[in-house]
Parts: structure tokens; C-alpha cells; sequence
């Protein structure tokens, strides 16, 4: 499982022209769940989101994680997030876990987050989707459950 997060003074998506969701301050996660992903890896990704330490402190220090400042999330089905490019110059998405699955996966990681407390807004899954941020700092993380 992979996640690339985005800490954002303020994030939002939309679906059309409804807005599914939206947050302050606080990270947007992009969420790809590739083949063979367990709700272990799930877990493994919500505790990081949960713990990473990419917000100031008093000092202006990266010291606090999302909870510890107030902030929320917001997660964003990222099927791409699993491509490969090694070959040619037209990504293969071969790796990416098949729908039911993947949507399965990505549920479990937004109540994993919510069962920690922190304010979690989503995306709406396999859906084509428009994603605003303001990105903070910047500060751009990658996880990868596999590694």
C-alpha cells in the first residue's frame, strides 16, 4: 500500500459539481492500494499517518503529528499511485488491486484514522475526481506499506 501525503493549509474534492469533502489544516492522503495489500498493510499506513511528525511545534520545529495539532485528513482513492513506468512512456497499472478489493482496503485505512480521533474526510472511490490543495510548506511524504 501506498501513500503520498500532503501536508495542506486547506484541501477539498469534488465530484462534478458536489463537494465530497474538505478540510483544513491538517494532510491530504492519496491512497494507492496495490495487489497483495492486507488490511495489515492498512494498519501499518493509518498508525504512520497517525504518528508522522510533519507539524510545527512552539519552536518551529516538524515535532507534532496531525492529532497533536488539531488538524484533520482527508484521503483520496490514488489507484495510480501503484503504475510502472520502467517500460515505455504509458504507465502500467498492473499492480493496482482490483476494484473491490482496493475499496475494501481504503475504507479500513479511514476508519482506522477515525478510530484514533482525528477528523477524516474521503473522496468518493473510482470516481473521477478534482482535487484542491494548498499545499503547506511544502512538506510531501511517501509511504509504502512494503518497505
Amino acid at each position: 500500500m501506498k501513500a503520498l501525503i500532503q501536508r495542506v493549509s486547506e484541501a477539498a474534492v469534488t465530484v462534478g459539481s458536489s463537494l465530497i469533502g474538505n478540510i483544513g489544516r491538517g494532510m491530504l492522503i492519496f491512497l494507492g492500494v496495490e495487489k497483495g495489500d492486507t488490511e495489515k498493510d492498512g494498519d501499518y499506513i493509518a498508525k504512520k499517518i497517525a504518528g508522522l511528525r510533519i507539524f510545527e511545534d512552539a519552536q518551529g520545529k516538524m515535532n507534532r503529528s496531525v492529532k497533536e495539532s488539531h488538524g484533520e485528513v482527508l484521503v483520496v482513492s490514488q489507484f495510480t499511485l501503484a503504475s510502472d513506468c520502467r517500460k515505455g512512456n504509458r504507465p502500467s497499472f498492473d499492480r493496482a488491486e482490483v476494484p473491490e478489493k482496493a475499496k475494501k482496503l481504503y475504507m479500513h485505512v479511514i476508519e482506522k484514522l477515525k478510530q484514533q480521533d482525528i477528523p477524516t474526510a474521503s473522496g468518493a472511490f473510482a470516481e473521477y475526481m478534482e482535487v484542491r490543495l494548498s499545499n503547506d510548506g511544502p512538506v510531501t511524504i511517501f509511504l509504502d506499506s512494503r518497505e
